[in-house]
C-alpha cells in the first residue's frame, strides 16, 4: 500500500513539473494534480491495455509511435474530468505525456516492490571485483 501511494505522489510531482515546462498544460494546484494523477493511473490501468490491443495493427505499422497518441488521448481524457487540470491542444498532450512518462519512470526506478527507496551499495573487494 505504501508503494502505491508513493508512486501516486511521484506521478503528481511529474504532472506538476510538466505543467511548469509545457505551456499548453495548466494545473491550478497540488490537489488538482493529485486527482489528475489518480484518474490517469486508473485510466492507464484499465483502458490503456484495451486500447493498445485494439490499435495493435496501427501501432505495428508506426513502429510503436502510435503509443504516444494513446498516451496523449489518456491525458486529454483526464483533462476533461478534472476541472483544475487543463490540456490545450493535441501536441501539448503528446509532449506532456512524454515528459510525464519520463519523469515518472526516472523517479519510480528508485522505488522497490515494497514501496521503499532502494539503492545498491557495492564494495570493492580488490581489482575489478565488486560485491554487495
Amino acid at each position: 500500500m505504501k508503494g502505491i501511494f508513493l508512486r501516486w505522489l511521484i506521478l503528481t510531482f511529474a504532472i506538476i513539473v510538466t505543467s511548469y515546462l509545457i505551456d499548453g498544460i495548466q494545473v491550478s494546484g497540488f490537489l488538482s494534480a493529485f486527482y489528475a494523477a489518480a484518474i490517469l493511473g486508473i485510466l492507464n490501468a484499465f483502458f490503456r491495455p484495451i486500447l493498445l490491443i485494439l490499435t495493435l495493427p496501427v501501432n505495428i505499422l508506426s513502429l510503436g509511435l502510435f503509443t504516444f497518441v494513446i498516451n496523449a488521448l489518456m491525458l486529454m481524457m483526464v483533462s476533461g474530468v478534472i476541472s483544475g487540470f487543463k490540456v490545450y491542444g493535441f501536441w501539448s498532450a503528446v509532449f506532456g505525456s512524454l515528459l510525464i512518462s519520463l519523469v515518472s519512470w526516472l523517479l519510480t526506478s528508485f522505488i522497490s516492490e515494497r514501496g521503499t527507496v532502494q539503492y545498491i551499495d557495492l564494495k570493492n573487494v580488490g581489482g575489478n571485483r565488486w560485491e554487495r
